[in-house]
């Protein structure tokens, strides 16, 4: 972590370098820092957190996409991708252990699922997340597949009136067509929940909602990340042009 008094380093002497994980090693170091950020600092209860990481069954499935700074030459941020053929051999996404996903099955063989997204607390700003953006723009255009899907996940801290309150908030206007919908397997208890609060949207989820993401169905609560979860879906189609100019650089 760094000292309080030390101060940033100048932008010319940092450099991201954003790669594939090629070894157990690199997949390692990814697993260490997602540890970092879901349970030490978000207070995940993770099975692997004896370990000091966080690792599932879903990993050596995965390809893992890294950012690297080239100072101290360790991993500030990653990402987890489960291919079409890699979701077929394991039986699934990880999106179908929290949500029924039965009408999106048809798109499958062009469907790639990202997870377990996170950047070190040192280096959140815009340069590390336009980085890991940026890398998966290119898995997509290179492997030609056409839609994104995962789980944007929300604090459930306050108990879920935030989250409740951030779903009302988006639900008319980024609704999903009903033949992609999903449906929560464990859900937020909606009615229950103040959804009235004035909350921010997280920033992550603010991203996906500008590259044109659906949000496909009410919020699914995640009692091991203590999280509800939105699942988001970004066909490549809606992309803007402004972000493919930013992102899909050929």
């Amino acid at each position: 972590m760094l000292e309080l008094n030390r101060q940033p380093q100048p932008a010319v002497q940092r450099r991201l370098i954003t790669t594939i994980a090629h070894s157990d090693a690199e997949i390692l170091e990814a697993q260490r820092l997602r540890y970092k950020v879901f349970a030490e600092e978000m207070g995940a209860n993770l099975p692997s957190a004896k370990e000091g990481i966080d690792r599932d069954i879903f990993d050596k499935y995965c390809e893992h996409l890294l950012v690297r700074e080239s100072i101290e030459n360790k991993v500030v941020g990653t990402y987890r991708i489960l291919s079409p053929d890699q979701a077929e051999k394991i039986g699934g996404y990880y999106s179908q252990t929290e949500f029924d996903m039965t009408r999106l099955l048809h798109l499958s063989d062009r469907m790639v699922e990202v997870g377990r997204s996170c950047v070190h607390w040192d280096h959140r700003d815009g340069a590390t997340i336009t980085q890991l953006w940026s890398g998966l723009a290119q898995y997509m255009l290179q492997h030609r597949h056409e839609y994104l899907i995962g789980c944007a996940s929300i604090s459930m801290a306050d108990g879920g009136h935030v989250a409740a309150s951030i779903y009302r908030k988006l639900q008319q206007l980024y609704s999903a067509p009903a033949e992609y919908s999903v449906f929560p397997r464990c859900p937020l208890p909606l009615q229950a929940l103040n959804q009235h609060l004035d909350a921010p949207i997280p920033p992550l989820l603010k991203g996906y909602l500008r590259l044109g993401a659906y949000i496909c169905g009410e919020p699914a609560w995640d009692p091991e990340f203590n999280t509800a979860d939105l699942f988001i879906l970004p066909p490549m189609s809606r992309m803007s042009s402004r972000y493919a100019r930013h992102f899909l650089k050929t």
